[in-house]
């Protein structure tokens, strides 16, 4: 199973703008979720061994703290073309199975991705209310075949600390998952056909 690193990204990083369908035919953006203290963008696959890991998670988390001011949004970058598994109306069957109450979207021209500097998945931007970059960490320790338990404590204490006005700690623990499947003379400067 291939193991693919987050990229380092500068903490304070400003957003990046998007404009994404979801399953149901609605289009977000970015501006959609202002009124929300927080905000997390999570690079997801509804294949890769690791989001399959944490999915249940993450749905939990997203529910835990929905009422506390964080907006969860899940993107997936991967190639639908040569992963259908990966296409539009897969995504709105995953996110009806799993109880993702968070918009999932797809990024099918992968230029969201690139904006983001998302290299695999699942890959986590966590956005202060300036939607500057706090965060970009793993999930917790948990990994395919490891042992370890499915908590989301790495990025729960993260967005303690960014609801609460605070910074989170600048030594962050990379996540680790699949590399993004980029379409064909699509792959970024940073991609190696060797992750």
């Amino acid at each position: 199973m291939p193991k693919t690193e987050s990229n380092p990204i500068d903490l304070g990083t400003k957003a990046a703008d998007f404009l994404l369908w979801d399953a149901q035919g609605v289009l977000h953006r970015l501006a959609d979720f202002d009124a929300k203290p927080a905000l997390l963008v999570a690079f997801i696959s509804n294949r890769c061994p690791f989001v399959v890991l944490i999915r249940e998670a993450l749905a939990a988390f997203a529910n835990d703290y929905a009422g506390k001011g964080l907006q969860v949004v899940a993107i997936n970058a991967n190639d639908h073309e040569a992963h259908p598994e990966e296409a539009l109306a897969r995504i709105g069957e995953e996110a009806d199975k799993f109880g993702y109450g968070f918009p999932y979207l797809k990024d099918a021209s992968q230029q969201t991705a690139k904006a983001y500097g998302a290299a695999c998945t699942p890959d986590f931007f966590l956005f202060g209310a300036d939607r500057r970059l706090a965060y970009h960490g793993q999930f917790d320790e948990a990994r395919p075949g490891n042992g370890k338990p499915v908590t989301g404590a790495d990025l729960r204490a993260a967005v303690d600390t960014v609801l609460k006005g605070e910074t989170p700690a600048a030594e962050q623990v990379p996540s680790i998952g699949c590399n993004i499947k980029w379409s064909a003379g699509n792959e970024p400067v940073w991609f190696s056909r060797a992750a």
